[in-house]
């Protein structure tokens, strides 16, 4: 006879402005992984949080080990056992690491916290991440997007819980860090937690989940077992139809060049790199977390400051002067960042306001006045081509779901029709027809005669995507590769071979 659930859910309702979920429900075996899918906006997130206290049911019936289970807080949620990693971050940048690991419960003594105690704690914690080298002490808003993500987790698997949930746990994760995470995840089953892995990785379900429940539209579709069903017909439940087919790529002659750095170099991150990116050409930058990826399309677009080198545009034989992120827009080149809640968007603001910002003067009439009618005219033609789920143009872009988000950002740079476009993990937390949508939107960009740059965690879809392909390592490009002679064993290699190499000089 099968044991009673370890997560019981009847009924469930949510509703903001429009029902976000109806009549929902769920089961969760303790020792289980089970993965829930769906499109963006299909109530996953919202679920989550319902589960870890932070947005209250309309209606529903929540039981935890056949113990009724409303949590007002996430304290609460936490005291009962129930612990969260989200998909948006929370760190608190000007924390340590090891203080928002333990946020909850520093080691105290007298009321003074015991700093020898918590950063050893933390040590231990970051170990069993891959981040064992990583001070604790360090501030948390001086680590990356990937970096804070592993953080996030470190602290959630420093629990004794009984239920995880991990919301998009692996968008900013490379290869090696994922396999850590899954390893952590088998420890957890066999100790009988319970896990809700929340993904559109489709490959990554295939591989850690036990069961998977798609939601579409607030519904719950169908629950599988993760072996025995495909990919496809998971995508096919989760849209409500099958995606388009892709013709494949044609071939397209290297142009010439549309930006060249040459010996760019900013902080520890970025040692005297040099590449180019041609007209027509998607170049794809690899790297694992750490490795500079990130920091060199910041350091190219202005975000943050550059220590020395040059950046060239077209057959320019003087380099273009980037200052602040306003220069590198006026010079033709947009960008759209890893980390779109902090960096890309104007959270209370809304879906027009955020998608028109970078052409106010294209939106303006004489005397300076905002051509409102204009402006709701761009975004209604962007949000139709980008398929952005909205109830308004005028709604919040907070209240949207993390890949509709994406989607007014990318939006924001087809309208300013940029010369030169960077695009930093551009798929982090989209779903799949999604994701389809953002490669066929890089193809005709390329097509176009658009210079795109692509940073990417996940190697398949640079694979899948790119003309060409550069490895950073430790700062530095490791590698080029072109197509047919690349390989995920190749690219990999060559990921690490800078921090080998530095090993090797320390030893």
């Amino acid at each position: 006879m099968p044991s009673a659930p370890l997560l019981q859910v009847t009924g469930l309702h949510k509703s903001y402005t429009v029902p976000v979920l109806t009549d929902f429900s769920f089961e969760l075996q303790g020792g289980e992984v089970h993965a829930l899918i769906g499109s963006n906006g299909a109530g996953k997130s919202t679920f989550a949080r319902i589960l870890c206290g932070l947005t209250p049911a309309n209606s529903g019936d929540i039981q935890i080990a056949g113990r009724r289970y409303a949590p007002r807080s996430k304290r609460e949620a936490e005291h009962a056992g129930v612990v969260m990693v989200m998909q948006e971050l929370n760190v608190i940048g000007t924390l340590t690491v090891a203080e928002n690991i333990f946020l909850n419960r520093l080691p105290r003594r007298a009321g003074f916290i015991r700093f020898a105690e918590l950063n050893d704690q933390a040590r231990q914690a970051l170990t069993r991440v891959g981040l064992g080298d990583l001070d604790p002490t360090t501030p948390a808003g001086a680590l990356g997007v990937g970096e804070q993500q592993l953080v996030e987790i470190a602290g959630a698997l420093a629990v004794d819980c009984r239920l995880l949930i991990l919301d998009e746990p692996t968008a900013s994760l490379t290869d090696p860090e994922i396999e850590r995470l899954f390893d952590n995840i088998r420890r957890l089953q066999a100790a009988g937690v319970g896990v809700i892995y929340i993904s559109h990785r489709m490959d990554e379900i295939r591989r850690i989940a036990n069961r998977v429940t798609v939601l579409r539209d607030g519904r719950s579709v169908a629950t599988h077992n993760a072996t025995e069903v495909t990919a496809a017909a998971m995508v096919r439940e989760m849209v409500g139809h099958d995606l388009p087919e892709r013709k494949a790529a044609a071939e397209r002659p290297a142009g010439e060049p549309a930006l060249r750095a040459e010996r760019l170099r900013a902080g520890d991150r970025v040692r005297d790199v040099s590449f180019q990116a041609r007209r027509g050409e998607i170049l794809g930058l690899a790297g694992l977390i750490g490795s500079g990826r990130t920091e060199t399309l910041r350091a190219i677009f202005g975000a943050d400051k550059k220590d020395g080198g040059d950046i060239f545009l077209g057959n320019a034989t003087q380099p273009v002067v980037i200052r602040e992120p306003a220069d590198a827009v006026r010079a033709g080149i947009g960008m759209v960042p890893e980390d779109r809640k902090k960096d890309g968007l104007l959270l209370p603001q809304s879906i027009r306001v955020n998608a028109t910002l970078a052409t106010l003067p294209r939106h303006t009439r004489p005397g300076g006045w905002l051509d409102l009618d204009a402006e709701t005219q761009t975004t209604a033609s962007l949000c139709q081509r980008l398929a952005v789920r909205c109830a308004s143009l005028e709604q919040a872009v907070s209240e949207l779901s993390g890949g509709n988000q994406q989607k007014v950002v990318i939006g924001r740079w087809l309208a300013r029709d940029c010369k030169v476009l960077l695009f930093d993990e551009p798929t982090r937390g989209i779903d799949v027809a999604a994701k389809d949508m953002v490669y066929q939107l890089l193809r005709d960009l390329a097509a176009d005669g658009k210079a795109v740059v692509f940073v990417s965690s996940e190697l398949t879809e640079l694979t899948a995507v790119c003309d060409r392909i550069l490895v950073m390592s430790a700062g530095r490009i490791a590698a080029e590769f072109l197509p047919g002679e690349w390989t995920q064993e190749k690219i990999t290699q060559a990921a690490f071979s800078g921090y080998l190499d530095r090993h090797r000089l320390v030893s």
